[in-house]
């Protein structure tokens, strides 16, 4: 332990001491919180706009209202989403709190709209700039003060997704996971030293040994607020459960070989894991079973269980030392208690069993099927199937990134000799994050602590190596004003300065240079065409009769929530359900949970289930419609009364759509074209209803009709729309139409006539949208033997009616009936569409 790091006389002296770094680290967060904030021009708009920056972001504030509205109560079910079933939120409550506490307390217990958006869009910033601080201290207890100064410096610009998802605008919960769990390591790394310096036994506990078990049981204690914390900010927070309870099979081993007591662990990880369990039992739901995904009683079992493992560990331990028994044989019991427990576990509670088999495989294992298409949740050394490693630069910089594998090299190393406890911990807390960024990038975000510190303990490896400690001595004993730095100069040596100069350009510099890029690409989500879509939506559709910022109760029994009969869905991709029920206050049948889309999972034999993957890759309107009308079983009413679609759902997005229904042959070709083979659209895709909808406009369909449309942009639509007249024969017009548009589902009005028998008919009609482009609608039959045919046509000519869709995209003129040399006008009602009534012709 370097001079500086030894224990002082007092609280006061120990402030004293520590006063030149508490002022590094509190100007390293300042400028981390200035770096996040850099970009709040483009957040906060004029007149008290917020565009925040990522669709959870969007929710988040949704919930933050809602409880704002109804505090101290909290929603918990949701019956505007994923229609018709509700979705049950699995977001932790903690983070809704602390916005919705700061909120009240800074707008006098009544908010504004305004203060509340301005403190989500700050929020995130905030708790990233404070993530400097337990880093700081982690760094601190493996190499000094130097190592925590560099690791906070570190992670202030560490770049990637641990940077943008704590950026101004990104008000979501993974900063604050980020935080409190390297608040919970420090708190637990803390504890272990402080337990283990006072050589700290199971005796003085029951000895009431207060002078010893004081400064431990207050970090345990403290270990296990933010462990909870944590836990209630993310429902998978077990995954930091498991890092302790791999780190302490390890250090018992580790000890047991050494001939060392354990207590101090077994005590740390006891008192830890029981205040968690007290602080996280009251949110448990016990209707959810035991669910990874909401507050059940898995987040309770497994709290307990790790400290039943604690508790095990050094029984054990203890029943060794007392028999005397060789040290190998402690591994080997430890595994045969543990298949034990598990054998145990299975057969109580078969259903707990297999959770805490598969769990660690939605963090560890790579994701296949519908979900390996979420950006997210692939791993962060693949990019569609082929490895890579430009994820990896992104996020850690390549330095960063190959010091934090060396850093877990030098301690594995440390193994064999006399490591520390913290070291121990950081080495499994690494290696098992790294580990999880393996399966899913998203994990990257945690990563970043654990590159910053391993980085920092490099760092402080090669400055004592070059007796940094005793430059820093000199420059205490020898500097006691300002006009003595340049005389302690001359205590400066080459090689220290060469060693800082290496850090600087190695470590500091590239991760600095890949963070500041990132204060200049925040957007505001949803896009404005989304904007504009779903605005339109809340304003021009009728209101489904659902008191939006109301607390439902989640429906009991396995039943389904009890709808009114006003209430419908509205189709789209998953990505964008948040928008629809935030910023058009309607109900989508699929979210960004991933609720609501349908299709086949790859580990079960099925057949595809009704959602948005199955409308959306119908191959035609009958078996689109049927989709619809299968979503809720309850009635004889469509699942879904409008159809939301964008420019990328059709064309960049689609593959990805497809994937969810484990069927994606068949809709790109590659053609050799100007000396280059081309992916094309082919006619499997053209028929799809996402193909019908988005790039035929509709066209020929029987109850659907475009209602409204944004404006264009340039997108791939033009190169779909060559692919369909060039390659397929088809004859429409090769210009960028609506981004993001609008259909609705109807029954369709039923014309009806007779002609001479096998004649063929015609109708058609021009539609003109709110855009001012115009497009055929039109539809062709064979009249039967007797002369009889029948459209179904889903445009009303007269306009929209009160109480119902207030449309602006609709036909110029009347339709358009023509058979022989024949043609006849014919009007439609919109009573005729809604209700699918009959018109003679």
């Amino acid at each position: 332990m370097s001079s500086q790091d030894r224990p002082v006389s007092s609280f006061k002296d120990k402030i004293k001491s520590s006063w030149p770094y508490i002022l590094t680290v509190a100007i390293i967060g300042f400028v981390s919180l200035w770096v996040r904030i850099l970009p709040s021009d483009r957040v906060l708009l004029p007149g008290g706009i917020v565009k925040f920056t990522t669709n959870d972001a969007w929710y988040h504030m949704r919930t933050l209202f809602v409880l704002l509205e109804n505090y101290p109560h909290r929603m918990f079910f949701n019956p505007m989403t994923n229609y018709p079933n509700g979705s049950y939120i699995h977001f932790g409550p903690l983070f809704d709190q602390m916005m919705a506490v700061t909120s009240l307390i800074l707008g006098m217990g009544n908010p504004s709209s305004q203060l509340v958006n301005t403190i989500g869009a700050y929020f995130p910033a905030v708790l990233g700039a404070l993530t400097v601080i337990p880093v700081y201290y982690i760094g601190k207890y493996l190499g000094g003060h130097k190592t925590g100064i560099l690791a906070a410096i570190l992670i202030a610009f560490a770049p990637g997704q641990f940077l943008s998802r704590s950026m101004i605008g990104f008000t979501d919960h993974h900063v604050a996971e980020s935080l409190f769990s390297t608040l919970f390591m420090m708190f637990f790394m803390l504890a272990l030293i402080s337990a283990k310096e006072k050589k700290l036994r199971f005796e003085d506990v029951l000895n009431k040994k207060f002078t010893v078990l004081k400064e431990p049981l207050l970090y345990s204690i403290l270990a296990g607020v933010m462990y909870s914390a944590y836990q209630l900010c993310w429902p998978g927070g077990s995954l930091f459960l498991l890092i302790v309870l791999v780190y302490a099979i390890f250090q018992y081993i580790l000890d047991n070989f050494r001939n060392e007591s354990s207590d101090y662990l077994g005590f740390t990880g006891i008192v830890t894991c029981l205040v968690s369990t007290i602080l996280i039992l009251p949110f448990v739901h016990p209707d959810m079973g035991f669910s990874l995904y909401y507050y059940s009683w898995f987040h309770v079992i497994t709290s307990l269980g790790t400290m039943a493992g604690f508790v095990a560990l050094s029984f054990i331990e203890r029943e060794f030392k007392r028999k005397k028994m060789k040290s190998y044989y402690y591994p080997l019991l430890i595994l045969g208690v543990g298949i034990l427990g598990l054998i145990c576990i299975k057969i109580l509670s078969p259903s707990l069993y297999s959770l805490i088999i598969h769990a660690p495989n939605t963090v560890f294992r790579i994701q296949q099927g519908g979900p390996s298409t979420i950006d997210e949740a692939s791993s962060i050394f693949y990019d569609y199937g082929v490895f890579t490693m430009s994820k990896v630069y992104s996020n850690f910089t390549p330095t960063g990134f190959f010091a934090s594998l060396l850093g877990m090299f030098i301690l594995a190393a440390n193994l064999f000799r006399k490591s520390k406890p913290q070291e121990v911990l950081l080495l499994v807390w690494s290696f098992l994050i790294f580990l999880a960024i393996y399966g899913q990038n998203r994990f990257a975000y945690y990563y970043s602590i654990n590159v910053s510190v391993l980085s920092a303990y490099l760092g402080g490896l090669l400055l004592e190596k070059v007796k940094w400690s005793e430059l820093d001595q000199k420059f205490k004993s020898n500097v006691k004003s300002p006009a003595d730095i340049p005389r302690a100069l001359k205590f400066v040596k080459v090689e220290q300065v060469f060693a800082v100069l290496l850090i600087v350009i190695f470590l500091i510099y590239p991760v600095y240079g890949s963070a500041m890029p990132y204060t200049k690409m925040v957007y505001g989500q949803p896009s404005q065409p989304w904007d504009e879509a779903c605005t339109w939506l809340r304003s021009n559709t009728p209101d489904p009769g659902m008191d939006y910022n109301a607390i439902y109760e989640a429906p009991t029994n396995g039943e389904m929530f009890q709808y009114p009969d006003t209430a419908y869905g509205v189709m789209s991709w998953w990505d964008f359900g948040h928008y629809i029920e935030t910023i058009g206050h309607r109900i989508p049948n699929a979210n960004p949970f991933q609720a609501g889309i349908g299709g086949r999972s790859k580990s079960i034999n099925e057949t595809n289930r009704p959602g948005a993957t199955t409308f959306l890759t119908a191959p035609s309107e009958e078996e689109a419609s049927a989709v619809l009308e299968a979503i809720d079983p309850r009635s004889d009413k469509a699942g879904a009364r409008y159809i939301m679609s964008d420019a990328k759902m059709a064309t960049s997005m689609f593959q990805s759509i497809t994937k969810w229904t484990l069927d994606i042959e068949g809709y790109y070709r590659a053609y050799w074209i100007d000396k280059q083979y081309i992916s094309l659209p082919t006619t499997r895709y053209f028929n799809t209803m996402e193909a019908r909808l988005h790039i035929l406009d509709g066209n020929g369909l029987k109850q659907y009709r475009m209602v409204h449309e944004t404006e264009a942009y340039q997108t791939d639509e033009l190169l779909y729309k060559y692919a369909y007249n060039f390659i397929l024969g088809g004859n429409i017009p090769q210009v960028y139409t609506g981004y993001v548009k609008v259909f609705e589902y109807v029954k369709g009005a039923k014309i009806t006539g007779t002609v001479s028998s096998n004649e063929t008919v015609k109708i058609n009609t021009t539609i003109l949208t709110n855009q001012g482009r115009t497009f055929d609608y039109s539809q062709s039959t064979t009249a039967d033997s007797q002369g009889r045919y029948e459209f179904t046509v889903p445009y009303s000519t007269d306009g929209p009616i009160a109480g119902q869709t207030q449309f602006d995209t609709a036909p110029s003129g009347s339709y358009v009936l023509s058979y022989g040399d024949t043609t006849k006008e014919v009007k439609v009602s919109e009573e005729a569409v809604l209700k699918g009534e009959q018109i003679k012709v």
